[in-house]
């Protein structure tokens, strides 16, 4: 696995409903309640544990956020792509 360079994300992104922060992918999702956030929680949770790769989430009331990087390589790779087009089907 290797990081991505800037043109590479970029292209990625093209298709994706992420923005780029610096070395991480996020995506901001408004749900309808809490409860609503936490179900749509647990699905990217099931995604993310199928890959083996998971988002940092925060959860705040009605508004999930998700930063996706490979921390151990210290920025996007091809595994926080695919894993965001994965969460990006969810709808």
């Amino acid at each position: 696995m290797e990081l991505l360079d800037g043109p590479a994300v970029s292209a990625a992104l093209a298709g994706l409903a992420w923005a780029r922060d610096a070395r991480t992918l996020v995506k901001v999702v408004r749900r309808h309640d809490f409860a609503d956030a936490l179900r749509y929680v647990n699905e990217v949770g099931a995604l993310a544990e199928a890959s083996g790769h998971h988002p940092d989430v925060d959860i705040r009331w009605d508004t999930v956020t998700l930063r996706l990087s490979t921390h151990s390589l210290g920025g996007i790779t091809d595994a926080d792509v695919e894993l965001a087009a994965r969460i990006d089907a969810l709808g």
